[in-house]
């Protein structure tokens, strides 16, 4: 029986979507400007990373081609004339915002049809009632930041501040999202996964998508860092998924990561924690290995968004792809017969794009397997039309949005 595997680059966009410049996109290209500025020669600090960007794998899997489907052009140093060995082709997304539910969401049949609730750029940016019911459930002194920010900027802000006082930082960003970092020993990683609880269910009137616990470790800003012991609470994806559609039919479905928060723990039968790309790849070859006849396993590697994308580190981000890269030869070693891989991404987040936000962008589509074979599957309207492959291909029955490239 078919098993399928998706591999989640989170935030690795392949060229400005055709809605772009409603959000003020046009021209972003996360993959493409990366190989861009590698091809400058730009390296790391330590210059333990330098040349041109080096993706061998991804390329024989039709990554540029499907670059080229989405932008009319192929990233630097990638060659026009590879043969590739896999369906490969360009997504674009329908959902009304660029954030990580609405992509996953949307990748498993659903998509966002409704308008996400956001705090604006302002200081402070949460109303004051919310703010006083925060405090009063949460049993708080006050709290810190209450702006948009970057959570590795306001961390190192506050840090010091939130250990001495026990307020917890709150922040937000152009997501439908609302932020608590706090310190694990001095604040709490119960607490403030309770707090997070809480919170949740304050701001489900204003339709907001996520509230992320941040805890983090260390004793002045120069240290502290945070950990993987992040939670994101979601609200429940407004129909059933493809996570639901392979659970209903008996299957296992394989959470690994950051997935199950995203569904709201929807769908899963099995949940994997992981942290950092090390462990999430090695975590998905176990799954490859040992997964049952008929599941479906779904990993989301984040640090390409949270490490690298929003603190706009592009030689990170390359390093990081390739690192990637390397890792896949393993994985496509021990597939089985009638596996299907597919790798995607959910939104762009271009590392040389002003500000700190996602990017709207067309996420690739590479599908491969032992019985999979070459073909270009153009560029799909919509992200469904991958959930709608895999449901066809696990024979899970069919999603309600979405058309089959398979």
């Amino acid at each position: 029986m078919a098993r399928a595997f998706i591999l989640l680059m989170d935030s690795f966009g392949i060229g400005g979507a055709p809605d772009a410049d409603s959000f003020g996109d046009t021209g972003s290209n996360t993959l493409g400007h990366i190989a861009e500025q590698c091809d400058l020669g730009n390296a790391d600090k330590e210059g333990t990373r330098q040349g041109p960007l080096h993706l061998p794998n991804m390329e024989r899997l039709g990554l540029g081609h499907a670059a080229f489907q989405s932008t009319g052009n192929y990233p630097q140093g990638f060659n026009p004339q590879t043969k590739a060995i896999g369906l490969h082709g360009a997504a674009s997304e329908i959902s009304q915002g660029k954030d990580t539910p609405s992509g996953h969401w949307e990748i498993a049949g659903v998509p966002v049809t409704f308008d996400w609730g956001y705090f604006p750029n302002k200081t402070p940016c949460f109303e004051s009632s919310l703010l006083d019911d925060i405090i009063k459930v949460g049993e708080l002194p006050g709290a810190l930041g209450l702006c948009h920010a970057s959570g590795t900027d306001i961390i190192a802000r506050y840090g010091l501040e939130h250990m001495k006082s026990g307020k917890p930082i709150i922040y937000t960003s152009a997501d439908s999202v609302i932020q608590i970092a706090a310190h694990e020993q001095t604040f709490g990683l119960n607490r403030l996964i309770d707090l997070c609880e809480k919170i949740r269910v304050l701001v489900d009137p204003y339709n907001i998508g996520r509230v992320i616990a941040r805890p983090f470790v260390g004793d002045t800003p120069d240290t502290f860092m945070r950990t993987g012991n992040r939670r994101d609470f979601s609200v429940l994806p407004p129909a059933s998924t493809l996570l639901d559609k392979v659970k209903e039919a008996g299957r296992e479905m394989i959470a690994i990561g950051k997935i199950a928060d995203i569904y709201a723990h929807q769908g899963p039968t099995q949940v994997i924690k992981a942290s950092g790309h090390d462990d999430l790849f090695q975590r998905t070859l176990e799954q490859v290995e040992k997964a049952p006849e008929g599941a479906l396993t779904f990993t989301n590697f984040v640090d390409f968004d949270s490490l690298y994308g929003h603190r706009r580190d592009v030689i990170g981000y390359a390093a990081a792809l390739e690192q990637f890269d390397r890792k896949l030869p393993d994985l496509i070693s021990i597939l089985k017969d009638d596996d299907l891989v597919v790798i995607t991404a959910d939104h762009g987040c271009d590392p040389t794009w002003p500000g700190t936000d996602h990017t709207r962008e067309n996420v690739p589509i590479l599908a491969f397997g032992p019985k999979i074979t070459a073909q270009n599957i153009g560029t799909r309207e919509c992200f469904a039309d991958i959930g709608q492959s895999i449901a066809s291909f696990l024979a899970v029955g069919t999603l309600e949005t979405g058309k089959s490239f398979l």
